[in-house]
């Protein structure tokens, strides 16, 4: 198939890649910073274009992954956005985490033109992109979901349709909220172990094979108990997440006692200067 992919940051980059090597698709790329869409056509032989229109001209599937609800109009709608260079059928796949309400924006405006639109966003951070192994949430109509699922199973472990167009998006807001709640509790397992004076490697040796056991405590314990947290999710993108949570439970009249707690817990670690660490840096703050 002719693809394009929007945004080369830590997961567009790889999974644009899987594309290309694992699905043997001819890939056309497009990034703010050429100097990053070059680096990728250097690396897996794509083209690349110097514009969202450009890169998506005669393409079957459109994907982006960028930043925030104003990127993604910006590389949709705004000035050589990928809807102008889109050919009629082509269908849009959105990985960005952004609102519900975008993503139904979008959808609208691709209908009018004739095109399909998927929101998509992800789990699994930058080592799941690497790798190949992403869970991807969709939202959209069944027979243009069904279009993109064997294309997106490229870069991932599981697809699946949630439901209607901003299902996706929202099914990731529930995701973060788990998460935002686990990473707070592990912090404040690891620093209560250490002031009870226990052997935290044999602390979890133990708890990581029963209920307590998560992914976060299987892959971050041990650099959470190094200090170590320039890598992985940004608190800077989680608190993005999280704010788009607290709007969307807002309007929906849900209650997120502890996810508006743990937001402000990573409005102080950003005031630390850890606005570039991984979102396991909660421990940070209790360490202090």
């Amino acid at each position: 198939m002719k693809l394009a992919f929007l945004g080369l940051g830590v997961m567009g980059f790889p999974m644009a890649g899987h594309l290309k090597e694992r699905g043997g698709h001819d890939v056309t790329v497009y990034n703010r910073t050429i100097a990053r869409a070059e680096a990728w056509a250097r690396r897996h032989g794509g083209a690349m274009a110097a514009t969202p229109a450009a890169a998506a001209a005669d393409a079957d599937i459109v994907f982006a992954c960028v930043g925030n609800d104003d990127d993604l109009r910006a590389v949709t709608t705004g000035e050589g956005g990928a809807f102008a260079g889109m050919k009629p059928g082509a269908v849009f796949v959105d990985h960005t985490t952004a609102s519900a309400e975008v993503a139904r924006e979008l959808h609208a405006r691709a209908r009018e033109i004739g095109l399909g639109f998927v929101d998509a966003p992800v789990s699994g951070g930058q080592s799941g992109a690497e790798n190949g192994v992403l869970g991807v949430m969709c939202g959209g109509d069944e027979d243009v979901y069904a279009k993109v699922e064997p294309v997106i199973a490229h870069y991932a472990r599981a697809c699946k349709l949630m439901g209607p167009v901003g299902s996706g998006q929202l099914t990731k807001m529930v995701n973060q909220i788990c998460i935002a709640g686990l990473v707070q509790g592990l912090a404040e397992g690891i620093h209560f172990a250490r002031k009870a004076g226990l052997d935290l490697e044999r602390v979890m040796s133990v708890i990581s094979k029963g209920a307590a056991q998560s992914w976060q405590m299987e892959n971050r314990w041990k650099t959470m108990d190094e200090g170590k947290f320039d890598f992985g999710f940004a608190v800077d993108w989680m608190r993005k997440d999280l704010g788009i949570c607290l709007a969307a439970a807002r309007d929906s009249g849900a209650r997120l006692p502890v996810t508006a707690l743990v937001d402000q817990f990573y409005a102080e670690v950003q005031a630390m200067g850890g606005r570039r660490w991984d979102t396991s840096s909660l421990l940070a703050r209790l360490d202090r």
